[in-house]
């Protein structure tokens, strides 16, 4: 893959105009998979205006590319960034949705603290902002101080609660988030498998279908295969 990226990287500096219609021709759209060393490579190489501008396009690969790329203006302007991330989470493009967890990801990997902090907040929110929140910190490379962790299976916790306490089942917001926890519990559990097990025993046992489909979703993946989480039992 970083070979592909810096191929990508060096063709969009040797083209320095219509950058738009070479991404559009590389997109690898309509397509089960976008170009994502593409987007990587858009993400390291666009200007600040370029990024602002793609990411409100009508375009959904074009949207994704800048959404993406946002993440990297974070680091100067967290605040205007954050807010548009937060605006983007609930677009109707899943791709689109994607590239605000991949930029959020990029300010995990410069400060994971301060990404949770905000994600705290964000877990309070609407179903697609937690869905946002969820997939952003369940990503194994940002997952390696037992102490971050422990924070993320909080916030995992709190929007578990808060869909048990859902009663309008129905929207799009909902079923997005019920397929991203149906993985996310999973990938933090397994970076901190003894505060993990704790709080999937208590959701086991949950008589709520939606919760129960979630936590029998997460124990089938194969980071959970292990003889430690054997004894979890879901409904």
């Amino acid at each position: 893959m970083a070979g592909r990226v810096a191929q990508f990287r060096t063709e969009l500096k040797n083209r320095r105009v219509d950058w738009e219609s070479y991404l559009k021709a590389n997109s690898g759209l309509p397509g089960p998979r976008a170009n994502l060393e593409l987007v990587e490579a858009v993400g390291e190489e666009a200007d600040a205006d370029l990024l602002w501008r793609l990411s409100a396009s009508s375009d959904e690969f074009l949207a994704l590319c800048g959404t993406a790329g946002l993440g990297r203006l974070a680091i100067d302007d967290r605040d205007k960034v954050l807010r548009r991330l937060n605006e983007l989470a609930s677009d109707s493009r899943w791709r689109v949705r994607e590239g605000v967890a991949i930029a959020l990801q990029r300010v995990g990997r410069s400060s994971m603290p301060e990404l949770i902090a905000h994600m705290e907040t964000w877990s309070k929110e609407g179903p697609f902002v937690q869905r946002a929140a969820a997939a952003a910190l369940c990503e194994p490379p940002l997952l390696k101080k037992p102490a971050e962790v422990r924070r993320v299976l909080k916030i995992l916790d709190r929007i578990t609660r808060s869909m048990a306490a859902t009663r309008d089942r129905k929207q799009e917001g909902f079923r997005v988030l019920r397929q991203a926890m149906g993985y996310c519990w999973s990938v933090a559990a397994a970076a901190d498998p003894e505060g993990g097990r704790l709080l999937l025993e208590k959701w086991v046992r949950s008589t709520d279908p939606d919760v129960a489909w979630m936590m029998k979703s997460n124990l089938s993946k194969a980071r959970m295969s292990g003889p430690y989480w054997k004894p979890l039992s879901p409904r």
